[in-house]
């Protein structure tokens, strides 16, 4: 299988922020990406049946948390917790002010292969890497209880992530993080359930026996979180970013505007701005 666990996801991504970094028109530029996606991840790729396809998806999906990110630093954010971090290297390839700190969460075999990988780099900012496996609900609550002791602001990007868990997980998740006052943003990928299926079509079955299934497709779209205190404030679609670049696939046509309400049967996938909203969390003193 060319896929043998979840962690091998990370060096897949990795190979795409590779590819991209090596384009004239790069719209961003990831020079630690081939180092971390290494031999295995280009391996993946090839393998893993449409594993070096749609390569505009994955440049949508990075400059959009980009984008959302760097819109969350410049208006306060003084803390960025990156769940299920993976091999991302935005700590050294973004422009950040040196006071952020930055906070990495991730399995501690990922944390280990990519300290070993990086360790002859500087970071922009503060870096804090935290191994933990996010399932283990106890332990992520401690985390978030001390982060928000230790800042005033604190953007989450969960990138790649809710897509391997259910609905119930996600919900958990949601809440777990809406509980603490000093979380005041987080960044998501997404997609409707129509999309969902296609990615189970294309590539489901092998992820799923290499213990990475695809889970997550929500009917309600953003509207999912409201009711777990997060309410959106920035959607964003991945073929419409696309489409602004020029990189959309041949003979598709973006649509005019982002979807709103229930997806229905509509094919998207996207990124997600969220603020913490207490007044839609009834729950959250519990």
């Amino acid at each position: 299988m060319p896929v043998h666990n979840v962690a091998d996801t990370a060096l897949w991504v990795a190979y795409f922020r590779a590819l991209e970094t090596e384009r004239p028109d790069a719209i961003f530029r990831d020079p630690y990406a081939k180092r971390l996606a290494g031999e295995r991840g280009f391996e993946i790729a090839k393998k893993l049946r449409n594993g070096d396809k749609q390569e505009w998806v994955w440049m949508a999906r990075t400059y959009l948390c980009d984008q959302f990110l760097s819109r969350e630093i410049s208006q306060g954010a003084d803390l960025v917790l990156n769940l299920a971090a993976g091999l991302d290297a935005r700590p050294y390839r973004m422009d950040l002010p040196d006071c952020l700190r930055w906070v990495e969460v991730d399995l501690p075999e990922i944390i280990s292969y990519k300290e070993e990988i990086l360790a002859p780099e500087e970071p922009k900012c503060g870096l804090e890497r935290v191994a933990l496996d996010l399932s283990d609900q106890q332990a992520r609550r401690r985390l978030f209880a001390r982060l928000d002791l230790e800042a005033k602001r604190i953007a989450v990007l969960a990138e790649g992530l809710l897509v391997y868990l259910n609905p119930e997980e996600v919900a958990q998740l949601a809440q777990d993080l809406s509980r603490n006052e000093h979380f005041h943003s987080w960044v998501i990928d997404l997609a409707s359930p129509v999309h969902l299926k296609f990615m189970q079509w294309t590539m489901g079955k092998e992820l799923s026996q290499g213990g990475a299934p695809l889970k997550f497709g929500p009917p309600e779209g953003p509207d999912f979180f409201r009711q777990y205190g997060w309410e959106a404030k920035d959607v964003q679609g991945l073929l419409k970013t696309a489409a602004k670049f020029r990189r959309s696939p041949e003979g598709v046509t973006p649509p005019s505007h982002e979807p709103k309400g229930p997806m229905g049967r509509r094919q998207w996938s996207g990124v997600c701005l969220f603020h913490n909203n207490p007044a839609t969390f009834s729950s959250r003193s519990t």
